[in-house]
Parts: structure tokens; C-alpha cells; sequence
């Protein structure tokens, strides 16, 4: 992996980090992802026409992320209505990697080096390791949202391989994915939505450039780089949530989830080294 792939994943981590605070911090955590994933869809479609359209190849793979991609906006918003960020972020990003590398190398006959199956290792242990101490209550929801993570990840990292050209990929998904929750929304509340959208329009403006931006980068990746390391990478982001958590949202932070990030930093490390 070179330097620059390197970083752009990790500014990456910084932006997906950030749109997820800013569903936290909403309020109604359902109506601001719907004010997120609106944002997403007309910013993506304001700049589709000035690229290519993905490979038919790539199509169906499009579709079944479309799917996937709209259910997880869905229970994010739940997951933030139940527990702090502090835990269900870590739990939700900490577990997708090791998913992602075990299936990866049979989906795509990725054969990672050895120090690259000890950084995923290290950075799942390290993030699992910040949700410690959590009830069975908030963990399930998270848990079953990481699974759904592993799932798209290797469905969008077939099918931009497989469009041609990753931003029009990763474009076309957010205007597709963008739009059933707020047609949704103004079916069945459109005066709520309304009111929401009035007084928080330039913080889902800010989420949905944030979600567009932080995917894109990471597709754009995979097709440069091991997707099992990318996906590990990128969930370094729980290092700028728990800093999010602390100094904007107020949660508190206990000392297992201070020594857990650094057991993500070695690992990140590891990553690039291997």
C-alpha cells in the first residue's frame, strides 16, 4: 500500500467518523439519517452527469448494495437511538474487518502477508475491546449492523472493480441509496420532515458530503489495495469517534477503551508495514 492510499483511508476514517456524530448529535437520529443520505443522493447526482455511467457488469452488484446500503442507514439511526457512540460504533465498525478479511480472500483470492493478518487481527481486537463492558441489550443491534457492513463491503468492492471507474460506482450507489428514506419521510411526515430539515439543513448538507466522501475514497482504494487491509484501515475512524465521543458529544470514556485505541494504533501500523 503506498503512502498516499495510506492517508487518503485514513481522511476517510476521519469523514465517516464525523457524519455518524453528526447523526448522534441530530436528535431524531432516524429523521437527521434521512436528512444525511438526502444530502448524499443530490450531491451525487450533481455530479454523475460529468462521469462516465459504471460497467453493466457492475449493475447488479449496484442493486444488491442499494439494498444493503439503505437497511444499514436504517439501523444505525436505531443503534444511536439505544446506546452512546462510544459503544455502538466500535462494536459496529470493530467486528466488519475480520468478516471482510476471511471472506475477501475466497471472494477474491487475496492472499495477504503476515503482518497485514496480524494488523486486522490487532485492530478488531482493539476496537471490540472499546465496546467491553456493554449489556446484551446494546450489543446485538450493533453486532448484527457489523455483519451487515462485511456484506456490502465485498458487494461494493466486487462491483467497483468491476464499473470501470469507482467515483461513478460509488455515486450512482448514493443516489440509489439516498433516496427510499426520504420519499419515505415525506409520505408519511412530510410537515416533521419539513421542520427538521428547516433547522437542520447545513448538518445534513455536512453528513452527506461526509458519508459520499469517506465511501468514495474507500472504493477507490480497494481497487488499488487488498480490500481486507483497506476495510481494517478504515475502521481507524473509531479512533476519531472516540475523540468526537469525548470532547463533543460528552460521553464518558473509561480507561479499557483509552488502551484499546492503542492497541488500534499498533495495529494500523502493522498495516502499513505489512
Amino acid at each position: 500500500m503506498s503512502l498516499a492510499i495510506f492517508c487518503a483511508v485514513l481522511c476517510a476514517a476521519f469523514l465517516h467518523a464525523g457524519w455518524n456524530a453528526i447523526v448522534k448529535r441530530g436528535g431524531d437520529t432516524l429523521l437527521t439519517t434521512i436528512l444525511v443520505t438526502g444530502w448524499a443522493a443530490v450531491l451525487s447526482a450533481l455530479a454523475l452527469p460529468w462521469l462516465p455511467p459504471p460497467a453493466p457488469a457492475s449493475w447488479p452488484w449496484l442493486a444488491a448494495s442499494t439494498v444493503l446500503q439503505a437497511g444499514y442507514y436504517v439501523l444505525v439511526a436505531r443503534a444511536y437511538q439505544a446506546a452512546d457512540m462510544s459503544l455502538s460504533y466500535p462494536l459496529m465498525r470493530g467486528c466488519a474487518p475480520l468478516l471482510v478479511a476471511l471472506a475477501g480472500s475466497l471472494a477474491f483470492g487475496e492472499r495477504l502477508p503476515a503482518g497485514g493478518w496480524l494488523g486486522i487481527a490487532v485492530v478488531s481486537t482493539g476496537i471490540v475491546g472499546m465496546a467491553g463492558g456493554g449489556s446484551r441489550r446494546h450489543l446485538r443491534l450493533p453486532l448484527s449492523i457489523a455483519a451487515l457492513i462485511a456484506t456490502y463491503t465485498l458487494v461494493d468492492a466486487r462491483g467497483a472493480r468491476l464499473s470501470g471507474n469507482a467515483a461513478s460506482y460509488t455515486l450512482w450507489l448514493f443516489l440509489l441509496s439516498g433516496l427510499p428514506l426520504p420519499l419515505w419521510a415525506l409520505a408519511t411526515g412530510r410537515d416533521r420532515l419539513c421542520r427538521h430539515l428547516r433547522d437542520n439543513w447545513g448538518r445534513g448538507l455536512l453528513g452527506g458530503f461526509g458519508t459520499t466522501a469517506s465511501y468514495g475514497i474507500a472504493l477507490w482504494a480497494m481497487t488499488r489495495a487488498p480490500v481486507a487491509i483497506i476495510a481494517a484501515l478504515r475502521e481507524t475512524s473509531i479512533l476519531f469517534a472516540l475523540l468526537i465521543s469525548a470532547f463533543v458529544l460528552k460521553e464518558r470514556i473509561d480507561r479499557r477503551r483509552v488502551l484499546a485505541a492503542g492497541l488500534i494504533v499498533a495495529g494500523v501500523f502493522l498495516l502499513r508495514l505489512g
